[in-house]
Order: C-alpha cells, then sequence, then structure tokens
C-alpha cells in the first residue's frame, strides 16, 4: 500500500485486526517509501498514543473526541514538555527521525481530533479551539449516528453534508485542518473540491474486495 503513491498510510488501532505488537513492522515497512506513517489509536489513551509516537507514527488521530478537555489531553500526550507531558526514551522514532527529532517533534508531529457523536458537534468550536491541535477528522459512519441516520461512508444525505460542511468552516475560522474519511473516490474528489485539506481515501481490506470482485467479473465476463 505504501508503494501505490499515497501521501500517507494509516494503521488503524480502532476498526483494524492491527493491535499494538504489530504497529512497529507495519510503520518499518512504510518508512521504506516516502509515506507518512499515521496512526489511529483505539481510545484516547495518553499511553497507547505516545508508543505510537515512540514507535514512529508522524501523525496520530484520536477517535471521538467529545470536548475541549479531551481534546487538550489527546494534544498533550503528542507533545514533550513544556507544552505537554509525552515521556522521552531511547526509541525507535529518535533513532528513525533523526539527531534532531525530539526537537523539532512538537512542531512537526500532527494531531488529529475525530468528530463523529453529539457531543463532539455540540462542543465543535471549543474543540476547534484547543491549542496545539491540529485538525478535526470527520468520522462519517458514526457522524450518521449522532444525526439519526442510518450509518454509512460517504453519506449523500443533506443534513450529512450539511454537518460536515459546518466542521469544515469551523476548523478553519480557528485556523486548523479538516480531513474527511471517504470509502471512494468519487466522494473523496466531492470533499476536496469542498474545500477540505485532506482526505482519507479507502483502506486496504476495500481495495482488495474491489480488485478481486473486478478481476472475477472480467473472468466471467469474457469466458460467457
Amino acid at each position: 500500500m505504501a508503494r501505490q503513491g499515497f501521501d500517507a498510510l494509516c494503521v488503524d488501532l480502532q476498526h483494524g485486526t492491527a493491535e499494538m505488537k504489530d504497529v512497529l513492522p507495519m510503520l518499518q515497512a512504510i518508512s521504506q517509501t516516502d509515506t507518512v506513517p499515521v496512526v489511529r489509536v483505539a481510545w484516547n489513551e495518553p499511553a497507547t498514543i505516545m508508543k505510537a509516537l515512540d514507535l514512529g507514527a508522524m501523525c496520530i488521530i484520536v477517535p471521538l473526541v467529545n470536548t475541549a478537555a479531551e481534546a487538550a489531553m489527546a494534544v498533550a500526550a503528542c507533545r514533550y514538555p513544556p507544552v505537554g507531558m509525552r515521556s522521552s526514551g531511547p526509541v525507535r522514532a529518535m533513532h528513525y527521525g533523526g539527531a534532531d527529532y525530539q526537537a523539532n517533534a512538537n512542531d512537526e508531529i500532527v494531531v488529529m481530533a475525530m468528530i463523529e457523536t453529539k457531543e463532539g458537534i455540540e462542543n465543535l468550536d471549543a474543540i476547534c479551539a484547543t491549542p496545539g491541535l491540529d485538525a478535526v477528522y470527520i468520522g462519517p459512519a458514526d457522524l450518521s449516528f449522532a444525526l439519526g441516520l442510518a450509518p454509512r461512508g460517504d453519506n449523500p444525505d443533506p443534513l450529512h453534508l450539511t454537518t460536515c460542511d459546518k466542521i469544515l468552516e469551523t476548523a478553519h475560522k480557528h485556523g486548523i485542518k479538516c480531513v474527511m474519511h471517504c470509502a471512494g473516490a468519487a466522494f473523496a474528489a466531492g470533499a476536496v473540491k469542498r474545500g477540505f485539506d485532506m482526505v482519507m481515501l479507502t483502506s486496504d481490506l476495500s481495495c482488495m474486495i474491489a480488485g478481486a470482485r473486478m478481476q472475477l467479473d472480467e473472468l466471467k465476463s469474457k469466458t460467457a
């Protein structure tokens, strides 16, 4: 996946099958390319966030952020003192990142808070105003739940689209980025045209299923 030209690749500890023990070899594989290594943690838990950073993640996505206090906790786990509470140790990140890793980490590590609940929407302005937060990340399926809609990615419902645009507008008002998680290229292209700063496109499982289906359909059509 890292050799296919994506700008970034996410190791998903929330909904994926990977566990923390799997993160290191995955990040080692990604580091053979220019692709930026991203980790979505399973929960807003400082020790897990710090471990992912120590292993070499350059971006942390934190799910289900509902308040400014929760956003601030996520930021603190990603920043060395005096800005945050990240612990220092002789870890892969410092060897892989170079001698100036610690000096630059607070400026270079990206932290994203996922907005995907009713409470998160209600506290959106305060979350986006959190010092040190780089971006908010829309989780479309859980956001659908929050809006009383059937959960789905690439949701075309007008209420969902309007809410996403509100999240985008609020993020930009506070000078941070807004990221949309997209299942397909068509919806992702539309999100870019709507002004979203970054889109996360598809997954390894979806690509495998789509590729297998395409090959099988082609075989059947040519042998019918």
